[in-house]
């Protein structure tokens, strides 16, 4: 027999360099085009045009600009909360809730 024939224990092995895989250039951070609608809250207008801080990062950033947002819309809501309401007009009785 010859030395020239390979057997199983040399299939697949290569004498060259290693196969080279191709090369994935992901295309960058772009706009993704929502149009963002002013609600007439100053402050919910901000934290919804900070959302296009994220259009020009890569997608492992926009946790961060969505975590900021979305406390700044929690602040707003919970400062609407806080605001004191008109008062009753005098005269008028507040309701009493007598359970019988």
């Amino acid at each position: 027999m010859s030395d020239s024939h390979a057997g199983p224990q040399d299939a697949g092995a290569q004498d060259g360099p290693a196969a080279v895989e191709p090369s994935y250039d992901p295309a960058g951070p772009a706009p993704l085009g929502v149009e963002r609608t002013p609600t007439g809250n100053a402050d919910v207008d901000t934290e919804l045009a900070r959302l296009g801080d994220a259009d020009h990062l890569a997608t492992d950033g926009h946790i961060e600009v969505y975590e900021d947002v979305h406390r700044g819309l929690r602040d707003a809501l919970t400062a609407l909360d806080a605001r004191p309401g008109p008062s009753a007009p005098a005269g008028v009785p507040t309701p009493s809730y007598n359970r019988s």
